[in-house]
């Protein structure tokens, strides 16, 4: 009963701010791209870089909100000429209508199906070979019933984009949740966000959300204050409840678009006999500032794992970064500075590798790409190890024949 009553305010809350805040008019000037559900990404982390984009991609986007996922991944597969069957799921009939608008005004809507509705409903609907859900299982009653409901979705050799909220990155958000909840929660949404501006403007400078420099929706739009602070239903996982989550819903993780940020490597000695798991919840802990896991997930012991250089047939692509720019500072012996989220670090890239990289266009595979560098190819595989893992660490290389 009181799960319900809960996803009633949670209806009710999208209904009055439908999140994120988009303008359909602006799809005129820009499209939003990001992680999870770029097509690149889903064939690298879902399909070892080896989809055949001729068969048709079925999608599901659950609890797709106001569009982004949704447009992103239409729009690219329209642009690269691929076939799509998207469907769409949201309690919110006001996002929904946003959603709906952003695609029509990008001449996508004959690629989606727009469902009202519930992901937990979505089991019998038909089977799906991509399913995102980003920023949706953290505000179910039962997370994990979501997750099983995903997993009974997913066709044979699918996967999963997702985005759950981290605690750490978080910090100071919880007590301002059940605080004003405890004081509006019984208002009517308007109202309780006049309130809680009001509450929020005398807060002490040395609160821990003050204090803390990852958040910012708050500023951003009412439906970003309201989705951060006003929430009446949301929790965040660190990595040891988000591996035992999906443990339980029948998925295995693939990988996080950014390992670096779980590598313990890069903070202190890892301990003999540490396994993976524990070193990245010590990794989370020490780097204190991941305020969303991002990743993939597939089948339990499905096999399925992402792609990498030990197949040569692959496409490598780089996407945040350009290569010919990188090719240039690498062969200077130069290391770019790369941010994320208020980390930094550099690439440090082998000058050998700099003819590689020039040579990333999206569309020749590697086996191509070593073949005109007229290296030796073992040396060369070995320089292209290196470059795999700085630069899939950052999330900025990923291999797909999407556009060959």
């Amino acid at each position: 009963m009181i799960g319900e009553t809960r996803m009633d305010q949670v209806t009710e809350q999208y209904e009055a701010y439908p999140y994120p805040d988009r303008d359909p008019a602006d799809e005129a000037r820009r499209l939003i791209t990001g992680s999870p559900s770029h097509p690149l990404e889903i064939d690298h982390f879902v399909f070892g870089g080896r989809r055949d984009w001729s068969m048709p991609l079925r999608a599901l986007v659950a609890g797709g909100g106001t569009g982004d996922a949704l447009i992103q991944l239409a729009q690219i597969m329209a642009q690269a000429g691929k076939p799509c069957d998207i469907t769409y799921v949201d309690l919110s009939t006001a996002s929904r209508r946003i959603a709906e608008d952003r695609a029509a005004a990008r001449g996508l809507e004959g690629m989606i199906t727009f469902v009202t509705g519930s992901l937990l409903e979505v089991p019998g609907t038909g089977e799906f070979d991509y399913i995102d859900c980003c920023g949706v299982l953290h505000h179910l009653p039962d997370p994990a019933a979501g997750f099983a409901a995903l997993r009974a979705a997913l066709a044979p050799g699918g996967g999963l984009g997702f985005m759950v909220y981290a605690p750490y990155g978080r910090s100071g958000v919880y007590p301002l949740q059940e605080a004003l909840g405890r004081l509006f929660g019984t208002l009517a949404p308007e109202a309780r966000l006049a309130a809680a501006r009001e509450v929020m403007a005398r807060l002490p400078a040395g609160h821990p959300f003050n204090t803390n420099p990852n958040l910012g929706d708050h500023r951003d739009s009412d439906a970003g204050f309201y989705d951060l602070l006003l929430h009446s239903q949301d929790r965040a996982f660190d990595i040891p409840a988000l591996l035992s989550v999906l443990g339980a819903g029948g998925w295995e993780l693939a990988g996080f678009t950014m390992p670096v940020l779980y590598d313990l490597g890069d903070l202190a000695p890892r301990p003999d006999g540490m396994d993976d798991e524990k070193a990245m919840a010590v990794a989370e802990m020490l780097r204190g500032t991941i305020k969303t896991h991002v990743g993939y997930a597939v089948a339990a012991g499905s096999g399925q794992t992402p792609a990498s250089s030990r197949n040569r047939s692959l496409v490598p692509h780089l996407t945040g970064i350009e290569a010919r720019p990188l090719a240039q500072a690498v062969a200077q012996g130069k290391a770019p500075q790369v941010t994320f989220n208020g980390m930094s670090g550099r690439l440090q890239l082998p000058v050998a590798a700099a003819p590689l990289i020039a040579r990333v266009d999206g569309r020749h595979s590697l086996s191509e790409i070593f073949a005109a560098s007229g290296t030796d190819p073992i040396g060369t595989g070995a320089v292209w190890s290196r470059v795999e893992s700085v630069l899939t660490g950052w999330g900025l290389l990923r291999y797909s024949g999407l556009l060959r």
